[in-house]
């Protein structure tokens, strides 16, 4: 069943690019259009295939294979209508059909990405009996969206639902009221998700914690892929349509990619490298872009005047300069993540790094041994600790040292 659905998702997302492709003026907009719905049907399908094949009990991976399937419904329903109803009118059947479809498939995929996906990751359980309320609450856009709202949008149907270069459906009569409830009610248990989301991270332990660290993580990079996107439409910067489509395709296969490797386990504890060297990296970026515009703008304006061209000695002198600081801001920056974020390794290193420094001036055995099992159980934290020291070659059998906790 599973793979069946992963199949269907599949052929739909083929629809998607044959009739975007077709449908696009340019391939600027098929690029920021079709493409990163495409990439989102094919991510959410094939981990959801894989996580239900491998754990059916688990709802997680059903979630998945909804989200995409429904994804893949509205996308290429949208499509299809666009090109029957707009780019090649007449030559295709059932247009409005599909246009009408369009405006109401999409309530599957919405509460069950922000909301069931939340409530129930990683183990498909709710944290408590008293989430319940949110759940059942959760399933009524569903119900709201995809019973009446079919229904009473039914005479409604016509080529305006899907006119190119417009994001909002026409509604009226008992469709506006409808929808309203549905925009209040979604992002109040979208917040309660988000609330049993971090209770159920501060209580957990273990396996489980490491799953919840990949869920977050992926969260929170596509929270704030979507931020800056937005900061930066408002700030008026244009970015190329080629850096946008990346962007959205590789954010949407972000969620799914982390929920399959949490739930099946696969290189579960690298996530506390990778959330290092995220933020070691990003704020070394951050840090280096703004020196560099601050050099070239600094010297620009004294040497070119204010918004002339900088000269170009005045570029290769911010660019030494960044490349001069990369190694010494990377060390800094990377003590005070692991400072701030990973104490106990921060402390565990300076340990070693203290232990080695008295290594080098103490010959005193037993002193030395002490010291080493000291180490040890600062930065180890074993149960049980014992230290042997290897007698020399004439003695018959080896002598136990200290033994400590």
């Amino acid at each position: 069943m599973p793979w069946s659905i992963c199949l269907t998702s599949l052929v739909l997302a083929g629809l998607v690019v044959v009739f975007g492709a077709r449908n696009a003026r340019s391939i600027e907009l098929f690029l920021s259009d079709a493409l990163p719905a495409t990439a989102l049907v094919v991510a959410f399908a094939l981990v959801g295939a894989l996580v239900a094949g491998r754990q059916p009990h688990n709802p997680i991976g059903w979630i998945l294979c909804t989200i995409g399937l429904s994804a893949g419904l509205v996308s290429s329903t949208h499509e299809y209508a666009q090109y029957a109803l707009w780019t090649a009118p007449g030559s295709l059947p059932g247009g409005l059909l599909m246009a009408w479809f369009t405006g109401w498939v999409w309530a599957g995929g919405i509460p069950l990405l922000t909301t069931f996906l939340l409530l129930l990751f990683p183990d498909g359980h709710l944290p408590s009996r008293r989430w319940r309320p949110v759940a059942w609450l959760s399933a009524l856009p569903i119900v709201l969206l995809c019973g009446p709202i079919a229904i009473l949008s039914w005479p409604q149907r016509s080529p305006g639902l899907v006119e190119p270069g417009r994001f909002d459906q026409p509604a009226e009569g008992w469709v506006v009221p409808l929808l309203s409830m549905v925009g209040v009610l979604l992002p109040v248990c979208g917040l309660a998700s988000v609330s049993a989301l971090i209770l159920r991270f501060r209580r957990a332990r273990g396996v489980e914690r490491q799953q919840l660290k990949w869920f977050t993580f992926a969260g929170a990079l596509a929270f704030a892929a979507f931020i800056t996107a937005d900061q930066l439409g408002a700030l008026g910067v244009r970015v190329p349509f080629w850096v946008t489509a990346i962007l959205v395709m590789w954010v949407a296969a972000a969620i799914p990619t982390a929920v399959g490797i949490a739930i099946l386990r696969y290189r579960l504890y690298d996530i506390d490298r990778i959330i290092n060297r995220t933020l070691v990296y990003g704020l070394l970026s951050a840090m280096l872009a703004g020196v560099y515009a601050a050099v070239v703008l600094v010297l620009g304006q004294l040497f070119g005047g204010l918004g002339a061209e900088p000269p170009s000695w005045a570029v290769a002198g911010a660019t030494l300069a960044v490349a001069a600081l990369f190694q010494p801001a990377r060390r800094r920056i990377q003590a005070l993540v692991d400072r701030r974020f990973n104490r106990r390794r921060y402390d565990a290193a300076r340990t070693v790094d203290a232990f080695a420094v008295r290594l080098r001036d103490q010959v005193d055995l037993d002193v030395l041994g002490a010291e080493l099992l000291a180490v040890v159980d600062q930065t180890v934290e074993p149960t049980t600790a014992s230290l042997w020291l290897r007698p020399g070659e004439r003695a018959a059998l080896p002598q136990p040292g200290r033994v400590g906790r």
